[in-house]
């Protein structure tokens, strides 16, 4: 079994876990620490950034599938060449931390670019929705995107949102848009969902309950200072959403 298809059976059952050091993390030190915490702690895949080093890095250290991200398509179609095993349209994270917003037809731009690219290459493909734009206009994307092949799309939120409250009511507040444009998103569209952008060990069962078939993961374990600590985290999300899906077949 390839690595890519070990990530698509943890999506089939609804129990997928990427772990992700940061489209704009190009410290290689912290990408080595993050993707052995991943590896060790049980997630379903790694997403890293889009540089030539850190991606022949992580392909010898690691049987993760390796999704890459970008919002540049001659990098996304560069990834596949240099081995990747899925690439990302997304994270928007790091722009949105230097004030700008990318639109439903940017990212529907960005991904046909991309295909023209790739010129009929296999490859798994993720996109991310904008958390952003109207949730009307997120669902419209969504389909778009379906009828153009992507394998999966990613929610996100977070920076949309600016907690008042401490502790879980706190991480709840973060996760809630993320969720909510999920709950929309897996109503509309038949591919399988990701939620991602604030998630944590307190919040992923909820993703899931809200009908993801993965959550992406990245400041909760990309931000800590020890492997240790990130290991302990990887570990505490796969085990809360192991319970969380037996607790649902219990249900069925």
């Amino acid at each position: 079994m390839n690595r890519i298809e070990r990530f698509k059976n943890d999506l089939a059952e609804k129990r997928a876990i990427k772990i992700i050091a940061g489209i704009d993390n190009f410290n290689s030190e912290s990408v080595k620490n993050v993707v052995s915490a991943a590896e060790m702690g049980g997630a379903s895949a790694v997403d890293i950034c889009y540089d030539k080093d850190i991606i022949s890095m992580v392909k010898d250290m690691t049987s993760l599938p390796i999704f890459v991200s970008s919002i540049v398509p001659a990098e996304l179609a560069n990834a596949v060449e240099l081995g990747a095993d899925a690439i990302e349209v997304g994270n928007f994270d790091a722009l949105y931390k230097k004030g700008t917003r990318v639109t439903a037809n940017e990212v529907l731009d960005i991904v046909r670019e991309t295909l023209s690219l790739l010129n009929g290459k296999e490859i798994f493909i993720c996109v991310t929705v904008p958390g952003h734009i109207d949730i009307s206009e997120q669902v419209s994307l969504a389909m778009k995107l379906e009828e153009m092949g992507i394998d999966l799309i990613q929610t996100e939120g977070a920076a949309t949102v600016t907690p008042s409250k401490a502790g879980a009511r706190g991480l709840l507040q973060t996760a809630e848009v993320s969720i909510s444009n999920t709950i929309e998103l897996v109503r509309n569209v038949s591919i399988p969902v990701m939620t991602a952008s604030g998630i944590t060990t307190t919040t992923a069962p909820l993703a899931f309950a809200s009908g993801a078939s993965a959550v992406g993961v990245g400041s909760c374990v990309n931000k800590l200072n020890s492997t240790i600590a990130m290991v302990a985290v990887v570990r505490s999300l796969v085990e809360s959403v192991s319970r969380s899906v037996s607790r649902q077949l219990s249900n069925v």
